[in-house]
């Protein structure tokens, strides 16, 4: 996990092309101005180590983003936004399932979306194209995204104009799992060609979802994917979840996945009605 690898630090993080400045986790401080004293000196007193204490302070790196994504849920409770953070490995369908989801709701539901990825923006381009309000969040080498990223980046959406919001994180299955967003409902997406195996080796990820979307059934057959293997490893590591069997190709079994994006739109728009 990167909370605990380090990987991706620093990295230069853009929104729509602009760049916000090197991603850091830690403090931003360097070391030099919290001791500016010179440690080059010598100590001539004779040092006894019988009454040394050492005393230990840890910080947990994700509290920072913690409080950060307890205000954007907030701010999006006052929207009375639906929000989403879509997760899933690289190509397991997560903009193809945006793209048709938009087409096919139509007026009755005003999406917008964040997209993230590591470079280009491939995916807000093509979202776009179909109507979609997009902003593009380059990570650079940073393989997530965080709270503090998405606070940045729904600042050039006009989120007064939308009944749900649309996270596309970085395909990956490891970081990702450990950040908070804000987000009301969090969707993981396991495409039949990546095997049935898939939650067994990400736990974490499966776990932390709301929903888990099967995607691309409609090469279920080709690929010789276990559907119920698939399923019966789903709920073994998230028992809680909402599973669904849809084809953002071919647009079959979408219909329940809609059904579940209107109830979860109201909720929001209730809470503070």
């Amino acid at each position: 996990m990167c909370k605990d690898c380090g990987c991706g630090l620093p990295g230069d993080v853009s929104i729509d092309g602009v760049q916000i400045g090197p991603h850091a986790h830690g403090h931003d401080h360097p070391h030099d101005q919290e001791h500016p004293h010179s440690h080059d000196h010598d100590h001539q007193h004779p040092h006894t180590h019988e009454h040394r204490r050492t005393l230990t302070v840890e910080q947990g790196i994700l509290d920072k983003n913690d409080r950060l994504a307890e205000r954007n849920r907030g701010f999006f409770r006052a929207k009375k936004l639906c929000v989403l953070n879509i997760l899933a490995s690289p190509g397991a369908g997560k903009t193809a399932l945006i793209e048709r989801t938009a087409s096919d709701l139509g007026t009755r539901l005003r999406l917008g979306v964040i997209v993230g990825d590591l470079a280009t923006e491939n995916d807000a381009v093509r979202l776009r194209g179909r109507g979609v309000p997009a902003v593009q969040i380059t990570t650079g080498s940073v393989c997530h995204l965080d709270a503090e990223m998405v606070s940045r980046a729904m600042e050039r959406l006009d989120l007064d104009a939308l009944d749900v919001l649309v996270i596309e994180n970085v395909g990956n299955l490891v970081c990702p799992a450990v950040y908070d967003l804000g987000e009301s409902v969090r969707v993981v997406l396991l495409s039949v060609t990546e095997g049935e195996d898939k939650p067994l080796k990400y736990p974490i990820m499966f776990q932390s979802a709301q929903v888990v979307i099967v995607n691309k059934m409609d090469i279920a057959a080709p690929v010789d994917f276990d559907r119920e293997t698939a399923l019966r490893n789903i709920r073994r590591v998230a028992p809680n979840a909402t599973i669904l069997e849809v084809s953002a190709r071919t647009g079959e079994g979408m219909d329940r996945w809609y059904t579940f994006l209107e109830q979860a739109a109201r909720r929001a728009d209730a809470l503070h009605s």
